[in-house]
């Protein structure tokens, strides 16, 4: 088993199903996992595991948490659920660094620069 196999699963799941944007999703966020961790394509490439099984367990989690009708999740917390389903022991980390902006110094409409001074 190698890496292409298993890009090549999650691509083949995420075909079958362009219609269902939670398996596209996933799908690009493994892939996209995948890039930066190679190691961790046998646990992926799995064949009891799937992107749409990995939902049952986002669905168990939301029923423990939930409140009156309804759960939130942050997308850390979403993910770190479907990277445990697939026996992946890692921190989620979803924020990338935001470089600051410049501080832009306003120009003044008037180029014309005099003082009294000047004049005396």
């Amino acid at each position: 088993m190698s890496v292409e196999q298993t890009i090549s699963k999650v691509r083949a799941e995420m075909t079958q199903n362009n219609a269902n944007s939670y398996i596209q999703v996933v799908g690009g966020f493994l892939l996209d996992h995948l890039d930066k961790n190679p190691e961790d394509a046998e646990k992926i490439f799995n064949a009891d595991k799937t992107i749409s099984k990995s939902f049952d367990e986002i669905r168990k989690a939301a029923e423990k948490k939930k409140v009156g009708n309804s759960a939130m999740f942050t997308p850390q917390e979403g993910f770190a659920i479907v990277m445990k389903y697939f026996g992946i022991d890692t921190v989620v980390d979803m924020q990338r660094p935001v470089a600051p902006a410049p501080i832009v110094q306003p120009k003044s409409d008037i180029d014309f620069d005099i003082k009294l001074e000047d004049l005396l």
